[in-house]
Parts: C-alpha cells; structure tokens; sequence
C-alpha cells in the first residue's frame, strides 16, 4: 500500500513543480538598422524598443510572462531585412519591431503579412500603410499625415509663396517629396527647384547652389540624419538667407551635433520629441539619457512608444496571439494616462497609421525649442 501512496505523492510532487515553473518569455524579435546608412536611427529606435521592455520586465512583463528580445542588424539592406523577417517567422516571434527605413520596411513586411505577424515598424513612407496589409502597424506619423502640417506653417507663418525642395531619392525621400508637393499645390505655393540627391552623398553644393539660384521664399529639406546636416552646412557656406524648413529627421539631435551652429535657425514639424513640454516625456527623457549616455531623439521615442503600445494591445486581448493582436490594433486608442509608455494619448486607424500630438520646433542655440503644439487631427 505504501508503493503507491508514495508515487501518488510524488506524482502531485511533480504537477506542483510543473505548475510552478516561470512561464516561457514572450519572444520578440527587432529587425534594425544596427549598420549602415541607418545605423543612427537603427540603433535609437533598438535602445527605445530595449528601455520599454525593461520596463515592462521590471513591472511584470506581458499577461504575466517576461519579454525575451533579439536585436538582429538588417545593415541597412533591404534584402536582408527581408531574410531576417523570415528567420524571425520560422523561429515563432508573434511580434516584430522595426525596421526604421522605409525602403527595407516595403520589403520586409511582406513577409510579415505572408505569415500574419504584426510587425511594428520606424518608417513614415506613405506606401507603406497604402497596400492594404493588415499586419503593419506605425509608431511615427505617415508623411501623409505630417506634410500638410508642414505646408500649413510655410503658408500661414513663413508666408512662403514659393519653395525650393532637396529631397534624398530613396523610399523614404521620395515618398516626402511626392506628399509635400500635393500639399503645396493644394495650398498654390509653386516650386521652383525640385533637387534630387543620393542616400551617402557627401557634396551638396551643386544642390544647395540649385535651390539658391532659384530665389524661391523658401527652402524644404527631407533626407537622412547625416545628408541633413551636411546639406545644412553647406547653406551656411553658401550665405543662404532664406528660412530653411523640414520634418522630423531636420531637427533630429544627430543632425544638430554634426551641423553645428549650421543647425541654427532650422525649424521641423516633429511628431515626436524629447523636448517636449510634457512631465511623462521628460521622466523618459532623462531614464533615456541614464541608461544609454545620450539624448534620445525621435527614432528612440518611436521605439520606445511602440514597445509599450504592443503590450497595452496584448493586455488587451489577453492573450499573446497575432491574429488577435493586429485586430484589436487595428481603431484602438491607448491612453498615456492608462499606459504611460505610450507617452501621448493615441489612436490606431484601421491602415495602421495614428493620431497623437505633434509639434513645431525650432533650432535655437543647438537645440530644438518647442514654438507650437499641433493638436491630433481628430480633434
């Protein structure tokens, strides 16, 4: 009798262990641009991405199971991002994060989709929200969304009547490019120098001399964080006069240190800033700059605010499941109040694309000073 009282015993000995062994980490894989063109704005939006899930970590993690995260270097190539998504598919990830470049973005999430794994992504290419997959998720504004934001204050507060563009001829740059001139004509601002320049060109004067001799009231640059700042140089070099304005990457911190004093003077519609004048960004602000011994800047903003937004969803549904998940992100709205991580209060359509708050800032003594809040669109 006792032979199988003792393997009873040790039968409910072992269900209890069982039960109480940690539940397997929830794995989430990054495809970012560690290398390359994109390193800088790569390895920002991996350090947001890094900070959130310590946080999330420290609190509990996910539905009660800890968040286990591999950073996986696209090296800024398409192809390879596209190789990486399917590696990080075969290995099961239910979620994705990244890339940050558009161009390897339109690649790599058609794996994604093929495999229905949401993936949030770092690029702002309208193209990218516009083929209709139900798997890719924003934590940036599209151009769509921000070029009219753009052309609004080069009409109401330049007064501009006309525009020179220098654009970079990427995906990125040619998606900006396409949207800022629908705005501009819709807003009967004409263009009078359309620049087109390379991803890791380094002379601008050919360009920068282009949109000079053009006279218009007016000079809007779209490129990458170090294209940006040597085309800014060379404006200076050149004595241009004439207001110099962007979006996000203009008036990225990068941008500004290569600049230098350069930088001066350049004024961005941002839709993410560590500058802004909001308690709950400083508090990140400053964990950020703890943690990594550098400022954040908008690309770590967006990793950052896109990690905890994929926790509020998973919350959600209660359940890690990507199906599930990519449904209810789909029209969800996630409050800073109830998920401070998301920073802002912010809402989901249902092309992936958001709506939160932005801002207008300018470069005043190398740094970006808030000078408007823009309210979202819904409101």
């Amino acid at each position: 009798m006792l032979q199988p009282l003792r393997l009873a015993a040790a039968g409910l000995a072992f269900a209890a262990m069982h039960t109480l062994t940690p539940a397997q980490p929830v794995s989430i894989v990054g495809l970012v641009e560690l290398s390359g063109t994109g390193a800088t704005a790569g390895t920002n939006y991996n350090n947001g991405v890094k900070l959130a899930i310590a946080e999330i970590n420290a609190a509990g993690g996910v539905l009660g199971r800890k968040i286990s995260y591999s950073a996986w270097d696209t090296q800024s190539n398409p192809g390879i991002a596209k190789s990486l998504a399917t590696k990080a598919i075969d290995q099961g990830a239910p979620l994705v994060m990244g890339p940050v470049f558009s161009g390897s973005i339109l690649v790599s999430m058609a794996e994604t989709r093929r495999a229905e794994v949401p993936n949030v992504i770092g690029g702002e290419a309208a193209a990218i929200t516009q083929q209709g997959n139900p798997y890719v998720f924003r934590s940036s504004f599209t151009q769509a969304a921000a070029m009219p934001k753009v052309v609004r204050y080069i009409r109401d507060s330049v007064k501009a009547r006309s525009v020179a563009i220098i654009y970079v001829n990427n995906d990125f740059g040619k998606g900006g490019r396409d949207m800022v001139l629908k705005e501009l004509q819709a807003a009967d601002i004409k263009v009078l120098a359309d620049i087109s320049t390379e991803a890791g060109q380094l002379d601008f004067s050919s360009a920068v001399l282009k949109a000079k001799q053009s006279g218009a009231d007016a000079l809007f640059v779209y490129s990458n964080e170090e294209e940006s700042a040597r085309v800014l140089k060379e404006v200076r070099k050149q004595g241009y006069d004439k207001p110099v304005i962007g979006e996000t990457t203009l008036a990225n911190d990068k941008v500004i240190e290569l600049a230098g004093e350069a930088a001066n003077g350049v004024v961005a519609h941002v839709g993410l800033t560590p500058d802004a004048p909001n308690p709950t960004v400083q508090a990140f602000a400053k964990r950020y700059l703890d943690e990594y011994k550098s400022k954040a800047d908008h690309n770590a903003m967006k990793g950052y605010t896109g990690m905890h937004a994929a926790k509020a969803i998973f919350d959600k549904i209660g359940k890690i499941d990507s199906k599930a998940f990519a449904a209810a992100m789909h029209g969800a709205s996630i409050s800073a109040k109830q998920y401070p991580g998301v920073l802002f209060d912010v809402k989901y359509d249902d092309k992936g694309d958001l709506d939160r708050e932005s801002f207008i800032v300018k470069i005043v003594n190398g740094k970006a000073q808030v000078i408007e809040t823009l309210k979202p669109a819904a409101r």
